[in-house]
């Protein structure tokens, strides 16, 4: 059954970086005229928890309780000492009871009130596991040849070749480790989609007219 545009929608934007899924999302929620939801998305964690967006996806691939491994990484000052000061100014900011899985249960509960609140288009945050029973949704997934996603990376954030691939790597390890640990499968079995889309030789215009043209918009 195909998605309804004439109700409330909800298409959910998986893809690999630097693939230019999240272009694609954002054009198709322009030529939709509805809402996409992806930084707002990442500004609301941050709210919740004091963290950057690097910082959510370091935590959100981690398999343990992430707070030692962050203050190794944003401090000199020994843990221990940390710790054991309850006036710490990290331990007021970063609480050590916050885990993956309290980042997986607020990016739940965001998605949840942002899909029933209007149609809208989500890029990523485990969306197609998230909102499985929504009513009136489409998964996409959007990938391409690693040796683009590297270029792509390499143009968008002006470094060097060798950075941007430990960049892909990293990312795409996480993301994977991430929801496999919620959703059980792993992110890229297409039978988790709709639709899935190879951008090797497509525009980010042209994919999201595929998407369009297969829910039938007029």
């Amino acid at each position: 059954m195909l998605m309804n545009t004439k109700e409330s929608f909800v298409i959910t934007i998986s893809r690999e970086i630097g693939s230019g899924g999240r272009t694609v999302g954002k054009i198709l929620a322009e030529r939709l005229g509805v809402r996409y939801c992806d930084k707002d998305l990442i500004k609301a964690l941050r709210d919740k928890f004091g963290l950057t967006a690097y910082e959510i996806e370091k935590l959100k691939g981690a398999k343990k309780i992430w707070l030692s491994d962050f203050l190794q990484m944003v401090t000199p000052v020994p843990k221990a000492v940390l710790l054991n000061d309850p006036a710490s100014g990290y331990i007021r900011e970063f609480k050590p009871e916050v885990t993956t899985d309290d980042v997986f249960k607020a990016e739940s509960e965001i998605l949840k009130e942002l899909a029933a609140e209007s149609s809208c288009v989500i890029a990523g945050r485990s969306g197609f596991f998230v909102l499985r029973d929504h009513p009136n949704k489409l998964d996409v997934f959007i990938t391409a040849p690693r040796q683009k996603r590297i270029e792509r990376i390499m143009r968008k954030q002006n470094m060097n070749f060798e950075t941007a691939e430990i960049i892909v790597d990293d990312v795409d390890k996480m993301r994977e480790n991430y929801v496999k640990r919620y959703a059980g499968v792993s992110r890229n079995d297409a039978r988790n989609y709709n639709l899935c889309i190879n951008m090797d030789g497509l525009s980010e215009e042209q994919a999201a007219d595929i998407i369009l043209a297969y829910i039938q918009v007029k």
